[in-house]
Protein backbone atom coordinates (compact mmCIF):
# COMPACT_ATOMS: atom_id res chain seq x y z
CA UNK A 1 0.00 0.00 0.00
CA UNK A 2 1.22 3.42 -1.21
CA UNK A 3 0.72 6.87 -1.03
CA UNK A 4 -0.83 8.44 -4.51
CA UNK A 5 1.20 11.88 -3.70
CA UNK A 6 0.38 13.67 -6.94
CA UNK A 7 -3.41 13.36 -5.70
CA UNK A 8 -3.03 14.23 -2.53
CA UNK A 9 -0.66 17.59 -3.63
CA UNK A 10 -4.11 18.43 -5.57
CA UNK A 11 -6.48 17.55 -2.86
CA UNK A 12 -4.19 19.87 -0.94
CA UNK A 13 -5.19 23.10 -2.62
CA UNK A 14 -7.85 23.46 -0.77
CA UNK A 15 -5.72 23.66 2.41
CA UNK A 16 -3.36 26.07 0.80
CA UNK A 17 -6.40 28.43 0.15
CA UNK A 18 -7.65 28.44 3.40
CA UNK A 19 -3.69 28.90 5.20
CA UNK A 20 -3.47 32.15 2.77
CA UNK A 21 -6.62 33.21 4.29
CA UNK A 22 -6.04 32.40 7.85
CA UNK A 23 -2.35 33.63 7.79
CA UNK A 24 -3.87 37.31 5.83
CA UNK A 25 -6.12 37.06 8.64
CA UNK A 26 -4.70 36.86 11.79
CA UNK A 27 -1.59 39.25 10.17
CA UNK A 28 -3.76 41.89 9.43
CA UNK A 29 -6.98 41.83 11.10
CA UNK A 30 -5.41 42.78 14.57
CA UNK A 31 -3.41 45.93 13.09
CA UNK A 32 -6.30 47.16 11.32
CA UNK A 33 -8.41 47.04 14.44
CA UNK A 34 -5.73 48.68 16.66
CA UNK A 35 -4.29 51.33 14.03
CA UNK A 36 -7.47 52.63 12.19
CA UNK A 37 -10.03 51.61 14.70
CA UNK A 38 -8.25 52.33 17.77
CA UNK A 39 -9.50 49.27 20.03
CA UNK A 40 -7.28 48.17 23.10
CA UNK A 41 -5.96 44.50 23.05
CA UNK A 42 -8.84 43.63 25.10
CA UNK A 43 -11.42 44.13 22.63
CA UNK A 44 -8.95 43.43 19.64
CA UNK A 45 -8.17 40.04 21.22
CA UNK A 46 -12.25 39.70 21.61
CA UNK A 47 -13.08 40.70 17.75
CA UNK A 48 -10.14 37.99 16.58
CA UNK A 49 -11.86 35.42 19.04
CA UNK A 50 -15.54 35.90 16.89
CA UNK A 51 -14.13 33.55 14.05
CA UNK A 52 -13.35 30.68 16.58
CA UNK A 53 -16.84 31.46 18.15
CA UNK A 54 -18.87 30.75 14.60
CA UNK A 55 -16.36 27.92 13.86
CA UNK A 56 -16.89 26.27 17.08
CA UNK A 57 -20.92 26.15 15.51
CA UNK A 58 -20.49 25.83 12.28
CA UNK A 59 -17.36 23.53 11.72
CA UNK A 60 -19.17 20.50 13.69
CA UNK A 61 -22.37 21.19 11.46
CA UNK A 62 -21.29 21.28 8.16
CA UNK A 63 -19.13 18.42 9.02
CA UNK A 64 -21.41 16.10 9.95
CA UNK A 65 -23.80 17.99 7.29
CA UNK A 66 -21.23 16.69 4.26
CA UNK A 67 -20.95 13.33 5.64
CA UNK A 68 -24.98 13.46 4.25
CA UNK A 69 -24.37 14.72 1.13
CA UNK A 70 -24.30 13.13 -1.95
CA UNK A 71 -24.13 15.13 -5.41
CA UNK A 72 -23.28 14.38 -8.80
CA UNK A 73 -19.75 16.35 -7.52
CA UNK A 74 -18.84 14.37 -4.70
CA UNK A 75 -20.24 15.46 -1.05
CA UNK A 76 -17.23 17.85 0.00
CA UNK A 77 -16.32 19.92 -3.42
CA UNK A 78 -19.87 21.63 -3.59
CA UNK A 79 -19.42 23.42 0.30
CA UNK A 80 -15.67 23.97 -1.02
CA UNK A 81 -16.86 25.62 -3.95
CA UNK A 82 -19.34 27.56 -2.85
CA UNK A 83 -17.91 28.93 0.38
CA UNK A 84 -14.77 29.87 -1.23
CA UNK A 85 -16.79 32.42 -3.75
CA UNK A 86 -18.76 34.22 -0.78
CA UNK A 87 -15.72 34.56 1.45
CA UNK A 88 -13.55 36.34 -1.97
CA UNK A 89 -16.56 38.40 -2.14
CA UNK A 90 -16.67 39.52 1.30
CA UNK A 91 -12.95 39.64 2.07
CA UNK A 92 -12.41 42.16 -0.53
CA UNK A 93 -14.66 44.09 1.14
CA UNK A 94 -12.60 44.83 4.80
CA UNK A 95 -9.97 46.64 2.78
CA UNK A 96 -12.38 49.31 1.37
CA UNK A 97 -14.12 49.85 4.92
CA UNK A 98 -10.80 50.00 6.76
CA UNK A 99 -9.56 52.52 3.99
CA UNK A 100 -12.70 54.58 4.58
CA UNK A 101 -12.41 53.81 8.92
CA UNK A 102 -16.07 52.63 8.06
CA UNK A 103 -16.47 49.93 11.28
CA UNK A 104 -19.81 48.91 10.92
CA UNK A 105 -19.00 47.96 6.96
CA UNK A 106 -15.77 46.65 8.29
CA UNK A 107 -17.51 44.42 11.01
CA UNK A 108 -20.55 43.21 8.46
CA UNK A 109 -18.06 42.06 5.84
CA UNK A 110 -15.71 40.29 8.48
CA UNK A 111 -18.20 38.47 10.27
CA UNK A 112 -20.09 37.63 6.28
CA UNK A 113 -16.25 36.37 5.21
CA UNK A 114 -15.71 34.07 8.50
CA UNK A 115 -19.42 32.76 7.71
CA UNK A 116 -17.88 31.58 4.46
CA UNK A 117 -15.40 30.43 5.60
CA UNK A 118 -16.97 28.09 8.25
CA UNK A 119 -18.97 26.41 5.94
CA UNK A 120 -16.41 24.66 3.98
CA UNK A 121 -13.52 24.49 6.50
CA UNK A 122 -14.32 20.74 7.57
CA UNK A 123 -15.54 19.93 4.51
CA UNK A 124 -12.12 20.69 2.81
CA UNK A 125 -9.99 19.10 5.60
CA UNK A 126 -12.27 15.90 5.20
CA UNK A 127 -11.66 15.24 1.84
CA UNK A 128 -8.16 14.08 2.72
CA UNK A 129 -8.98 10.95 5.06
CA UNK A 130 -11.91 10.54 2.18
CA UNK A 131 -10.03 9.44 -0.37
CA UNK A 132 -6.44 8.14 1.18
CA UNK A 133 -6.64 4.59 3.75
CA UNK A 134 -6.27 4.75 6.80
CA UNK A 135 -2.76 3.58 7.31
CA UNK A 136 -1.14 6.22 5.03
CA UNK A 137 -3.11 9.74 6.84
CA UNK A 138 -0.14 10.86 8.16
CA UNK A 139 2.23 10.94 5.45
CA UNK A 140 -0.82 12.44 3.52
CA UNK A 141 -1.62 15.07 5.74
CA UNK A 142 2.25 16.11 5.84
CA UNK A 143 1.64 16.94 1.76
CA UNK A 144 -1.82 18.57 2.94
CA UNK A 145 -0.38 20.88 5.60
CA UNK A 146 3.01 21.24 3.31
CA UNK A 147 0.37 22.56 0.43
CA UNK A 148 -0.82 24.61 3.67
CA UNK A 149 2.42 25.91 4.56
CA UNK A 150 2.98 27.37 0.96
CA UNK A 151 -0.11 29.30 1.16
CA UNK A 152 1.17 30.74 4.40
CA UNK A 153 4.19 31.54 3.21
CA UNK A 154 2.51 33.08 0.00
CA UNK A 155 0.30 35.46 2.16
CA UNK A 156 3.56 36.14 4.49
CA UNK A 157 5.60 36.91 1.33
CA UNK A 158 2.79 39.44 -0.28
CA UNK A 159 2.68 41.09 3.34
CA UNK A 160 6.49 41.66 3.25
CA UNK A 161 6.73 43.31 -0.16
CA UNK A 162 3.39 45.38 -0.19
CA UNK A 163 2.30 46.78 3.01
CA UNK A 164 4.32 49.69 3.21
CA UNK A 165 6.18 51.01 7.07
CA UNK A 166 3.09 53.57 7.63
CA UNK A 167 0.70 53.68 10.02
CA UNK A 168 -2.54 53.03 8.42
CA UNK A 169 -1.65 51.49 4.88
CA UNK A 170 -3.93 50.54 1.79
CA UNK A 171 -4.63 46.48 2.14
CA UNK A 172 -6.16 46.24 -1.16
CA UNK A 173 -3.64 44.65 -3.06
CA UNK A 174 -2.69 42.08 -0.30
CA UNK A 175 -6.42 41.34 -0.28
CA UNK A 176 -6.47 40.99 -3.53
CA UNK A 177 -3.55 38.52 -4.81
CA UNK A 178 -4.92 36.40 -1.44
CA UNK A 179 -8.09 36.05 -2.75
CA UNK A 180 -7.19 35.65 -6.83
CA UNK A 181 -4.40 32.81 -5.08
CA UNK A 182 -7.94 31.37 -3.10
CA UNK A 183 -9.88 31.08 -6.67
CA UNK A 184 -7.19 29.60 -8.78
CA UNK A 185 -6.12 27.24 -6.04
CA UNK A 186 -10.37 25.63 -5.95
CA UNK A 187 -10.35 25.72 -9.51
CA UNK A 188 -7.39 23.34 -10.12
CA UNK A 189 -8.92 21.37 -7.25
CA UNK A 190 -12.31 21.12 -8.76
CA UNK A 191 -10.34 20.00 -12.41
CA UNK A 192 -8.44 17.82 -10.86
CA UNK A 193 -10.07 16.11 -8.74
CA UNK A 194 -13.34 14.08 -9.54
CA UNK A 195 -14.85 13.38 -5.89
CA UNK A 196 -17.27 11.19 -7.05
CA UNK A 197 -14.96 8.88 -9.19
CA UNK A 198 -12.06 8.38 -6.50
CA UNK A 199 -14.42 7.64 -3.34
CA UNK A 200 -16.30 5.52 -5.67
CA UNK A 201 -12.87 3.68 -6.81
CA UNK A 202 -12.01 3.58 -2.58
CA UNK A 203 -15.48 2.47 -1.72
CA UNK A 204 -14.58 -0.34 -4.10
CA UNK A 205 -11.06 -1.07 -2.92
CA UNK A 206 -12.58 -1.72 0.61
CA UNK A 207 -15.02 -4.21 -0.37
CA UNK A 208 -12.44 -6.42 -1.92
CA UNK A 209 -10.52 -6.54 1.46
CA UNK A 210 -7.74 -3.90 0.95
CA UNK A 211 -8.94 -2.58 4.68
CA UNK A 212 -9.30 -5.85 6.19
CA UNK A 213 -6.23 -5.32 8.19
CA UNK A 214 -7.17 -2.61 10.08
CA UNK A 215 -8.68 -3.65 13.57
CA UNK A 216 -9.54 -0.54 15.17
CA UNK A 217 -12.84 -0.37 16.77
CA UNK A 218 -13.75 2.46 14.05
CA UNK A 219 -14.41 -0.54 11.36
CA UNK A 220 -17.87 -0.27 12.05
CA UNK A 221 -19.20 3.00 10.12
CA UNK A 222 -21.18 4.99 12.33
CA UNK A 223 -21.93 4.29 16.07
CA UNK A 224 -20.47 4.98 19.83
CA UNK A 225 -16.76 4.22 20.58
CA UNK A 226 -15.62 1.70 23.16
CA UNK A 227 -14.73 3.27 26.50
CA UNK A 228 -11.39 3.47 26.29
CA UNK A 229 -10.76 4.92 22.61
CA UNK A 230 -13.69 7.29 23.65
CA UNK A 231 -11.64 8.24 27.09
CA UNK A 232 -8.48 8.83 24.33
CA UNK A 233 -10.27 10.74 21.90
CA UNK A 234 -10.66 13.27 25.06
CA UNK A 235 -7.02 13.47 26.18
CA UNK A 236 -6.15 14.16 22.43
CA UNK A 237 -9.08 16.49 22.14
CA UNK A 238 -7.88 17.93 25.39
CA UNK A 239 -4.03 18.26 24.04
CA UNK A 240 -5.39 20.32 20.98
CA UNK A 241 -7.42 22.86 23.14
CA UNK A 242 -3.57 23.71 24.92
CA UNK A 243 -1.44 23.69 22.29
CA UNK A 244 -3.56 25.61 20.02
CA UNK A 245 -3.91 27.81 22.88
CA UNK A 246 -0.41 28.35 23.32
CA UNK A 247 0.67 28.75 19.51
CA UNK A 248 -2.56 30.82 18.50
CA UNK A 249 -1.49 33.61 21.26
CA UNK A 250 1.67 33.82 19.63
CA UNK A 251 0.77 33.90 16.07
CA UNK A 252 -2.18 36.35 16.51
CA UNK A 253 -0.01 38.70 18.83
CA UNK A 254 3.31 38.36 17.18
CA UNK A 255 2.62 41.31 14.43
CA UNK A 256 1.73 43.81 17.35
CA UNK A 257 4.44 41.90 19.60
CA UNK A 258 7.16 42.46 17.34
CA UNK A 259 5.92 46.69 16.83
CA UNK A 260 5.69 47.08 20.76
CA UNK A 261 8.88 44.84 22.04
CA UNK A 262 11.17 45.21 19.35
CA UNK A 263 10.45 48.25 16.89
CA UNK A 264 9.51 46.34 13.83
CA UNK A 265 7.81 48.39 11.14
CA UNK A 266 5.27 47.48 8.20
CA UNK A 267 5.84 44.08 7.38
CA UNK A 268 9.08 43.28 8.48
CA UNK A 269 7.15 41.05 11.64
CA UNK A 270 6.71 38.75 8.75
CA UNK A 271 10.15 37.71 8.09
CA UNK A 272 10.65 35.55 11.09
CA UNK A 273 6.93 33.83 10.30
CA UNK A 274 8.14 33.03 6.90
CA UNK A 275 11.30 31.24 7.90
CA UNK A 276 8.73 29.16 10.26
CA UNK A 277 6.42 28.33 7.43
CA UNK A 278 9.78 27.87 5.03
CA UNK A 279 10.92 24.88 7.91
CA UNK A 280 7.50 23.34 8.00
CA UNK A 281 7.89 23.31 4.34
CA UNK A 282 11.10 21.26 4.67
CA UNK A 283 9.80 19.30 7.27
CA UNK A 284 6.39 18.11 6.67
CA UNK A 285 7.01 15.00 4.32
CA UNK A 286 10.03 13.80 6.53
CA UNK A 287 8.02 14.21 9.82
CA UNK A 288 5.48 12.00 8.18
CA UNK A 289 8.31 9.31 7.46
CA UNK A 290 9.06 9.83 10.97
CA UNK A 291 5.44 9.11 12.38
CA UNK A 292 5.73 5.96 10.35
CA UNK A 293 8.83 4.87 11.75
CA UNK A 294 8.39 5.72 15.20
CA UNK A 295 4.54 6.14 15.42
CA UNK A 296 2.34 9.53 15.90
CA UNK A 297 2.16 10.05 19.72
CA UNK A 298 5.83 9.95 19.87
CA UNK A 299 5.97 12.45 17.19
CA UNK A 300 3.63 14.58 18.76
CA UNK A 301 5.17 14.32 22.28
CA UNK A 302 9.09 15.48 19.87
CA UNK A 303 7.07 18.41 18.24
CA UNK A 304 5.74 19.89 21.87
CA UNK A 305 8.85 19.50 23.73
CA UNK A 306 10.38 21.69 20.66
CA UNK A 307 7.80 24.04 20.90
CA UNK A 308 8.12 24.50 24.10
CA UNK A 309 11.52 25.44 23.70
CA UNK A 310 10.94 27.75 21.04
CA UNK A 311 8.55 29.40 23.15
CA UNK A 312 10.98 29.75 25.91
CA UNK A 313 13.89 31.45 23.93
CA UNK A 314 11.37 33.92 22.45
CA UNK A 315 11.10 35.30 26.24
CA UNK A 316 14.42 36.56 26.19
CA UNK A 317 14.91 38.26 23.32
CA UNK A 318 14.91 41.90 24.37
CA UNK A 319 15.35 43.14 21.17
CA UNK A 320 15.17 41.58 17.57
CA UNK A 321 18.14 39.90 16.46
CA UNK A 322 18.61 37.39 13.42
CA UNK A 323 19.00 34.66 15.55
CA UNK A 324 15.18 35.01 16.04
CA UNK A 325 14.21 33.57 12.78
CA UNK A 326 16.72 30.83 13.81
CA UNK A 327 14.50 30.23 16.87
CA UNK A 328 11.25 30.75 14.41
CA UNK A 329 12.59 27.84 11.97
CA UNK A 330 12.27 25.13 14.96
CA UNK A 331 9.20 26.27 15.72
CA UNK A 332 8.15 25.36 12.28
CA UNK A 333 9.54 22.00 12.53
CA UNK A 334 7.72 21.60 16.15
CA UNK A 335 4.50 22.76 14.76
CA UNK A 336 4.65 20.30 11.65
CA UNK A 337 5.19 17.60 14.02
CA UNK A 338 2.16 18.26 16.11
CA UNK A 339 0.28 19.61 13.11
CA UNK A 340 1.34 16.89 10.41
CA UNK A 341 -0.36 13.72 13.13
CA UNK A 342 -2.59 15.22 15.25
CA UNK A 343 -5.96 15.13 13.06
CA UNK A 344 -4.80 11.86 11.49
CA UNK A 345 -5.13 10.44 14.83
CA UNK A 346 -8.64 12.43 15.67
CA UNK A 347 -10.01 10.19 12.34
CA UNK A 348 -8.53 7.39 12.93
CA UNK A 349 -10.48 6.69 16.31
CA UNK A 350 -13.20 8.01 13.95
CA UNK A 351 -16.22 5.36 12.14
CA UNK A 352 -15.57 5.21 8.50
CA UNK A 353 -19.02 6.91 7.88
CA UNK A 354 -18.53 9.61 10.66
CA UNK A 355 -15.08 11.12 9.20
CA UNK A 356 -16.54 14.69 8.54
CA UNK A 357 -18.28 14.70 12.16
CA UNK A 358 -14.98 13.77 13.86
CA UNK A 359 -13.12 16.68 11.89
CA UNK A 360 -15.46 18.57 13.31
CA UNK A 361 -14.65 17.38 16.74
CA UNK A 362 -11.00 18.56 15.99
CA UNK A 363 -12.02 21.89 14.67
CA UNK A 364 -14.24 22.35 17.65
CA UNK A 365 -11.33 22.00 19.75
CA UNK A 366 -8.70 23.94 18.26
CA UNK A 367 -11.55 26.99 17.65
CA UNK A 368 -12.28 26.64 21.29
CA UNK A 369 -8.62 27.29 22.09
CA UNK A 370 -8.84 30.38 18.96
CA UNK A 371 -11.47 31.35 21.04
CA UNK A 372 -10.38 31.72 24.88
CA UNK A 373 -6.47 32.24 23.78
CA UNK A 374 -6.72 36.07 21.99
CA UNK A 375 -8.79 37.67 24.89
CA UNK A 376 -6.92 35.86 27.70
CA UNK A 377 -3.85 36.60 26.44
CA UNK A 378 -4.76 39.91 25.00
CA UNK A 379 -6.23 40.75 28.67
CA UNK A 380 -2.59 39.95 30.05
CA UNK A 381 -0.44 41.98 26.97
CA UNK A 382 -2.87 44.89 27.97
CA UNK A 383 -3.10 45.17 31.92
CA UNK A 384 0.60 43.71 32.36
CA UNK A 385 3.03 43.68 29.74
CA UNK A 386 3.57 42.19 26.07
CA UNK A 387 6.34 40.15 27.74
CA UNK A 388 3.48 37.51 29.15
CA UNK A 389 3.33 36.14 25.62
CA UNK A 390 5.81 33.64 25.30
CA UNK A 391 5.86 32.31 28.95
CA UNK A 392 2.00 32.06 28.22
CA UNK A 393 2.80 29.99 25.72
CA UNK A 394 5.51 27.68 27.29
CA UNK A 395 2.79 27.07 30.06
CA UNK A 396 0.11 25.73 27.89
CA UNK A 397 2.57 23.99 25.55
CA UNK A 398 3.66 22.06 28.51
CA UNK A 399 -0.16 21.17 29.78
CA UNK A 400 -0.58 19.51 26.28
CA UNK A 401 2.27 17.58 27.21
CA UNK A 402 0.92 16.08 30.40
CA UNK A 403 -2.70 15.20 28.49
CA UNK A 404 -1.06 13.98 25.39
CA UNK A 405 0.81 11.38 27.07
CA UNK A 406 -2.65 10.10 28.49
CA UNK A 407 -3.62 9.11 24.54
CA UNK A 408 -3.22 5.54 24.32
CA UNK A 409 -4.95 5.16 20.81
CA UNK A 410 -4.98 6.55 16.93
CA UNK A 411 -1.23 5.67 16.53
CA UNK A 412 -1.83 3.49 13.58
CA UNK A 413 1.37 2.69 11.72
CA UNK A 414 1.55 1.45 8.29
CA UNK A 415 2.60 -1.88 7.30
CA UNK A 416 5.88 -2.77 6.55
CA UNK A 417 7.47 -2.33 3.10
CA UNK A 418 8.73 -5.70 1.25
CA UNK A 419 12.15 -4.57 0.90
CA UNK A 420 13.57 -1.07 1.50
CA UNK A 421 14.23 -0.73 -2.32
CA UNK A 422 10.18 -0.16 -2.16
CA UNK A 423 10.84 2.98 0.74
CA UNK A 424 11.96 4.74 -2.74
CA UNK A 425 8.70 3.69 -4.36
CA UNK A 426 6.36 6.92 -3.75
CA UNK A 427 4.24 7.74 -6.27
CA UNK A 428 1.37 5.71 -8.26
Amino acid sequence: MKLNYKRTFLIGFAFLSISAFWQLYDSIIPLMLKNTFNLGETVTGTIMAVDNILALFLLPLFGALSDRVDTRFGKRTPFIVLGTIVAVFFMMLIPWADNAVNFTLFFIALGMTLLAMGTYRSPAVALMPDLTPKPLRSKANAVINLMGAVGYIFALAVIKLLVKKEDNPDYTLVFSLVALLMIVSVVILVITIREKKLAAQMAEQASIGEKAEETQPENKTTGPLPKDVRQSLVFLLASIFLWFTAYNAVTTAYSRYAGEVWGLKGGDFADSLMIAGAAAIVSYIPIGMIASAIGRKKTIIIGILMMSATYLCGFFFLRYSPWINVVFAFTGFGWSAINVNSYPMVVEMSRSGDVGKYTGYYYTFSMAAQIFTPIFSGFLLENISYRTLFPYAVVFSLLSLCTMLMVKHGDSRPPRRASRLEEFDVAD
